[in-house]
């Protein structure tokens, strides 16, 4: 088995820079989504820190009760874009690793 030390240092640099990259690119990611129609709308940013939410004034005044259904579908749908954001940038990233020789 040969393993070549160099390499892996090579590698473990790469990696590190490629994290800070994405880290830098999830904090500029921003996603939106809605539910009910639109009646909620929520935008939120690539740590899924939630940035803002718009709430139709008549599904406050005629349907309160429905209210927190819509928030939590539209928070739970920009965390689900924001993972499909991720997963594309994971994808893109790991394809500029250079694994050859490595063990």
């Amino acid at each position: 088995m040969n393993f070549d030390f160099n390499q892996l240092q090579q590698f473990i640099g790469q990696a590190k820079r490629q994290y800070e990259e994405l880290r830098q690119k999830m904090a500029g990611i921003s996603v939106e989504a809605s539910a009910g129609g639109g009646m909620v709308t929520v935008r939120m940013d690539g740590n899924k820190q939630l940035l803002d939410i718009r709430l139709d004034p008549d599904v406050v005044k005629n349907d309160p009760d429905m209210l927190p259904d819509l928030i939590r579908a539209a928070i739970n749908e920009a965390g689900r874009r924001v993972d499909q954001a991720l997963q594309s940038e994971l994808g893109s990233m790991a394809g500029g690793l250079n694994l050859p020789g490595l063990v």
